[in-house]
């Protein structure tokens, strides 16, 4: 996108974002399909990729957008119905808007090819029900005749325009025939009724019969527009107060089309309400000067001065000011962002890094050399140095419901691919974590989706012999736990077979024959390269690959994922993952002179390892610690294991939680928190066991960041539970 000029670059930005909008309200009108607010902010994306690409001179993508706003604009108006087959076309219509903005960002001038033109044509065919040439554009005369369309066969008198005519005394004498103008107006449409009113006639002594003492109130049937009714007293409008006050119908109608009027077009209320057709701009222009000539009872707003006038009804214009209040609203909460490059974002990041690196050197040596003057102030810093750490990843926090969302057109396609029902569920959208682990997620979670859609859920027939319902469910979730978030993907769909898992990974000589595996070890046999239970390979699933992908990136985001299923009842696969990969809270340690770092969201509490008070079993190395079995790991054992290893009189047991996993960390000393901005390690060092990075401390030497899950998976392989409990109890 760096080739192209910034206006162009804005462009492609606000096309993205409404064709994402667009296709999130197409997939909602699946379950909710007479949804006026989804069908048009479809309308609206359309509508202003339409304007937009005109702006540009795309006429291609004008002239294709304008016909999927031709059918939007006739489901807006009740003449065609929306169906799964109108969905599924204008979803092709999206991804087809995409593809030609795309081709006329980087090759503004070449022509359309070919295959992109057919494309479209066959859209276009499939859209109207004819061949896109037959179609044409329509002018603009005819679509703002389409906008103002009103049935004729409307004879209802509460439905009718109502044209208030108040000649002046001087009308017959400056030429003005009343009637003349009744006449002409039945050239446009049909008069149901007149009534003669005479409001100012004196007594027959004092007449003067040169002077004009009608008033006429006309109730009038027309499908002409407000501004061409208006047209028809030009002549009479010095000698004459007129009033045109639209039929119920009308009423209905601006309403809609205030709702629809696109937001670059609300203005102040008379430009709005001249802009739907509700008032001219002679009436605008007449009720501001006698506003601005209102010294009596002080200045009115113009809405209320409409209204007492008779001219427009109240609905229209509270619904006007409220159109014009909420966009105020968004404009002032978009003035409040601004876009920023995610390479500036993540040199900010690096800074603040070296800066927090900075401030716990500052820290060593004022307590090194005992500045106690200078002690405040180093304290004042680290306090400012958090607060900047914290609020600089901020920044970089995005909510995943909007990574969750997109799945929604996944779900949709492969489901009709395969032949299925499929719903998605979407909860703990709000949940926000680094803004680079998102982006990283989404390929695994991609995968995972498409494993419960083509492995998980059954056909409906398979469904209703199992006595479920017809539709299936996928459900994404996400929360925060211990300073981590945990996203689960579950279905309702026939889970997973032990038995089939097993007799694969034997065959694939993974396991033994007579080996025991616990539940949650058969389940984690998925994740091993070429192992799938799948009879068939499809172009989704099945040919025993991804699973293993999947695990990977995972673990590269220094997270963990789990399994779990019922057979016939569903699956749930759990993961883990920071919040960020930047910066972290820890808690520093020491073993064996070397120092560590233990994610402090993992830290549960600290004791003192004694012997007299917890029971301690040295050889299945686990400690009874209140009654509760925990397997506990020396660190300074576990990482030099070929150094011999005096213990200390005095240690202590730093208890780590993660997930639902709990164990001890023996150590030698206590350091306390620490702001720990973690390095990766080099390609080396990379699969290092127990070792998930490094960071460097104000002395200048490096700690290692303990990876918790790892060492809590092995401390728990060296303890036979059964033992363990007896032994306890």
């Amino acid at each position: 996108m760096s080739d192209i000029n910034p206006a162009l670059e804005t462009f492609s930005q606000e096309v993205d974002e409404l064709l994402t909008a667009m296709e999130e309200a197409l997939l909602g009108l699946e379950g909710t399909p007479d949804d006026a607010d989804c069908i048009n902010s479809i309308f609206r994306a359309m509508h202003t990729i339409k304007g937009s690409s005109g702006l540009f001179g795309f006429d291609d993508v004008v002239a294709f957008t304008h016909e999927a706003e031709t059918v939007l604009d006739r489901v807006r108006n009740g003449e065609r119905a929306i169906d799964a087959e109108l969905v599924s076309v204008l979803l092709a219509c999206k991804d087809h808007t995409a593809q030609i903005i795309q081709h006329f960002l980087f090759n503004e001038d070449e022509p359309l090819p070919e295959s992109l033109h057919q494309q479209s044509q066959a859209l276009i065919a499939q859209l109207t029900g004819q061949s896109a040439a037959a179609g044409g554009m329509p002018s603009t005369q005819e679509e703002k005749a389409d906008h103002f369309e009103v049935d004729d066969n409307t004879t209802d008198s509460s439905d009718n325009w109502v044209i208030s005519l108040a000649f002046k005394q001087n009308a017959l004498r400056n030429g003005m025939d009343p009637l003349s103008f009744i006449r002409y107006l039945q050239t446009l449409g049909k008069i149901n009724e007149v009534i003669i009113t005479m409001p100012t006639l004196p007594r027959i002594e004092d007449m003067d019969p040169e002077n004009c003492y009608l008033n006429f109130k006309i109730a009038f049937s027309s499908s002409a527009d407000k501004k061409t009714i208006e047209d028809v007293f030009e002549f009479a409008e010095d000698d004459c107060d007129i009033t045109i006050l639209p039929p119920n119908s009308r009423q209905e109608h601006y309403l809609q089309l205030l709702a629809d009027l696109p937001e670059d077009q609300v203005k102040r209320l008379g430009e709005m309400l001249i802009e739907i057709g509700a008032l001219t701009e002679k009436e605008v222009a007449h009720t501001l000067n006698e506003q601005c000539d209102d010294e009596n009872e002080g200045t009115k707003p113009l809405g209320e001065m409409l209204v007492e006038k008779n001219i427009l009804q109240q609905p229209v214009i509270e619904q006007a000011l409220k159109k014009q209040e909420a966009v105020k609203q968004k404009i002032n909460k978009e003035s409040n962002y601004i876009r920023v490059d995610a390479a500036k974002l993540g040199y900010l990041i690096n800074l603040v890094g070296e800066l927090v690196i900075s401030g716990a050197a500052m820290r060593l040596m004022v307590d090194k050399h005992g500045l106690s003057d200078v002690d405040d102030v180093a304290s004042t810093m680290s306090h400012l140095v958090e607060d900047i750490r914290d609020t600089a990843l901020q920044l970089r926090m995005v909510q995943i419901g909007e990574t969750f969302t997109r799945f929604q057109r996944v779900v949709h396609d492969v489901s009709k691919e395969l032949g299925k029902q499929i719903q998605l569920q979407i909860t703990g959208g709000e949940s926000e974590l680094d803004k680079t682990v998102v982006e990283k997620i989404n390929d695994p979670l991609t995968h995972l989706v498409r494993n419960s859609l083509d492995h998980g859920i059954e056909t409906p027939a398979e469904r209703l012999r199992a006595g479920k319902p017809e539709k299936g469910t996928i459900q994404l979730n996400a929360y925060h736990d211990s300073g981590r978030i945990v996203i689960q993907i579950s279905d309702d769909g026939k889970g997973l077979d032990p038995e089939k898992i097993v007799a694969k990974a034997v065959a694939k000589g993974l396991v033994k024959q007579d080996q025991v595996l616990s539940k949650s070890e058969i389940y984690h046999l998925i994740f091993e390269p070429g192992l799938s239970t799948k009879e068939e390979a499809s172009n989704l699933s099945g040919r025993g690959v991804g699973m293993d992908v999947v695990k990977r990136n995972i673990e590269a985001l220094r997270g963990s994922v789990s399994v779990d299923s019922e057979l016939g009842q569903g699956t749930t696969v759990t993961i883990h993952l920071p919040l960020t990969l930047a910066i972290i809270d820890g808690f520093m340690v020491e073993a064996q002179k070397e120092r560590y770092i233990i994610p402090l969201s993992m830290v549960e509490e600290c004791v003192e390892m004694n012997s007299d008070e917890w029971q301690i079993d040295d050889t299945q190395h686990y400690v009874n610690l209140r009654g509760q079995v925990l397997p506990y790991l020396r660190l300074g054992d576990f990482f030099h294991k070929n150094k011999k290893h005096t213990h200390t009189q005095r240690e202590s047991l730093v208890v780590v939680r993660f997930g639902e996993a709990k164990a001890g960390f023996v150590v030698d000393e206590l350091h306390g928190e620490n702001q720990t901005v973690i390095k990766p390690l080099g390609k080396l060092f990379e699969n290092l066991n127990g070792i998930g990075g490094a960071t460097v401390l104000g002395s200048g030497d490096v700690a290692l960041i303990l990876d918790v899950q790892g060492l809590i998976q092995h401390a728990k392989k060296r303890v036979n539970p059964t033992l363990a409990l007896s032994a306890a109890v």
